[in-house]
């Protein structure tokens, strides 16, 4: 069983460095739900298994 402590969080930067997107995306994506994401003080964490569940998600229907 997982437990908080080992659940690893990136910045806002982080996530637009692995994901090759602005920071402004990520914000985008995290105020619209899409990216789930913690609040500490003024800034977001985003938990590594998000991002990963993200990239491996279909962008678009293309059938």
């Amino acid at each position: 069983m997982s437990g908080i402590s080992d659940v690893r969080f990136l910045t806002v930067a982080e996530v637009a460095e692995v994901m090759r997107v602005s920071k402004m995306t990520v914000y985008r994506l995290v105020h619209s739900g899409e990216l789930p994401a913690v609040r500490f003080g003024r800034s977001y964490r985003v938990p590594e298994t998000a991002v990963t569940e993200a990239l491996q998600r279909p962008i678009a229907d293309v059938g």
